[in-house]
């Protein structure tokens, strides 16, 4: 293989002694260079159905074929494939029975992920079926995902995958490049108005966690109308997306006011306890006379703080 330090790129040439062989090593060398793969076409033989060659590609190689239900589409997904073009290509060896790399394109007309940002890819987001195992019971039982963060901490990479498989398990954290948009967001309402307030939480793993905004006529609403206060957590409830907390109240018509609004990533003690903490900022510490809640015991003892 000649220098054991880039083992890892693919070369014209190289044998494996499987597709399967061929395609774990495509994706480990996605994982090192900070894109997403697919597989493209294969062809096989007809009379024995062996694989005679495979293609893997960049997973934004070609792109998206016009739909004809589009005029019907309400929400379509936005392209991702930019036509690029890099690929790895393998054929059989039929003296051998093995599989070697006859073609291959390293270059990207897109930009690559930072490899701090590599673990967030769909096919690097794996835990093992055993740690899968020890970790539904103590979740569907009800004990809190930080008593089973540190036993699963003190496995190998525990952290990292447990952190990955409650994102999975949940389907609530924001997709890559959603948490950008969102900071923009407030960055360019912060400018516009500085009064605009907002807080990002962070975990351990610098991933953003819950997040609290509330702008001038929020505020200015609370400082009139912020005797009674609601916190409702039932929006947005399922299980695709991440729940989002609302401060509302009346105003003197009897009609409903927002007093401030955050996205949360769950609904443990710390995280109301953050989000209670970042209303009373946003309003300079004027406590509301009156509270309810949605039955949330997390959040009642996150209240007696």
């Amino acid at each position: 293989m000649g220098d054991r330090t880039f083992d890892w790129i693919p070369k014209e040439g190289m044998e494996f002694n499987t597709v399967d062989d061929a395609w774990m090593f495509w994706v480990t060398y996605e994982g090192k260079m900070g894109f997403n793969v697919r597989k493209h076409y294969e062809n096989k033989c007809k009379k024995s159905g062996v694989v005679t060659s495979r293609r893997f590609v960049c997973s934004n190689e070609g792109t998206r074929v016009k739909d004809k239900r589009h005029e019907v589409t309400k929400h379509p997904r936005r392209e991702t494939r930019t036509n690029c073009h890099a690929r790895m290509g393998i054929k059989l060896i039929r003296e051998t029975g093995k599989y070697c790399v006859y073609d291959f394109v390293a270059e990207h007309n897109h930009v690559l992920l930072l490899l701090d940002c590599c673990h967030m890819m769909s096919l690097e987001r794996k835990m093992t079926g055993a740690q899968a195992i020890k970790v539904d019971p103590p979740i569907d039982g009800g004990i809190a995902s930080k008593a089973t963060d540190k036993c699963m901490d003190r496995q190998a990479s525990g952290r990292e995958d447990l952190r990955i498989y409650f994102r999975n398990k949940r389907k609530r954290d924001l997709e890559y490049g959603e948490a950008g948009i969102l900071l923009r967001y407030f960055q360019i309402k912060s400018m516009e108005d500085p009064s605009f307030y907002h807080a990002v939480q962070f975990d351990s793993c610098e991933q953003i966690t819950n997040i609290f905004w509330a702008d001038v006529r929020m505020r200015m609403d609370y400082a009139l109308f912020g005797d009674v206060v609601t916190l409702v957590t039932t929006y947005s409830s399922k299980q695709e997306h991440r729940p989002l907390g609302v401060f509302v109240g009346f105003n003197h018509h009897r009609g409903v006011v927002i007093f401030g609004a955050a996205f949360l990533y769950d609904g443990t003690l710390d995280s109301f306890g953050w989000l209670f903490q970042q209303f009373l900022e946003a309003n300079k510490q004027m406590k509301p006379k009156t509270i309810f809640t949605d039955h949330n015991a997390e959040m009642a003892e996150a209240l007696k703080r």
